[in-house]
């Protein structure tokens, strides 16, 4: 199992309301049955008490592997990367992490 970590930094924009009932239903439809979980976060605070999280969002794309990752995104990549326009001014930074435990 893997997760495909999409770290969204602090920005001037991010439009909740968009990236929960447009970008990821659409996401979730795109990537198909190869997609088993998806997790999304809201940063609150950073770790130092009074701080600000470092990332306003957080979604997790579970998956069994990498490569079932990449065939699920390699035909959808351009629609999926060309909607973040939509709902944030920020750049994600995305991490791919295997699941030990």
């Amino acid at each position: 199992m893997i997760k495909v970590g999409v770290f969204y930094p602090q920005s001037s924009k991010f439009d909740w309301d968009y990236y929960m009932n447009k970008h990821t239903p659409m996401l979730k439809k795109l990537m198909g049955p190869s997609l088993k979980k998806v997790d999304i976060e809201k940063g609150i605070a950073g770790g130092a008490p009074g701080t600000a999280a470092t990332y306003q969002t957080i979604c997790t794309l579970h998956f069994d592997s990498v490569e079932a990752f990449q065939a699920a995104l390699a035909p959808h990549a351009a629609e999926i990367m060309g909607d973040i326009a939509n709902y944030t001014d920020a750049q994600p930074v995305i991490q791919i992490g295997e699941v030990k435990m």
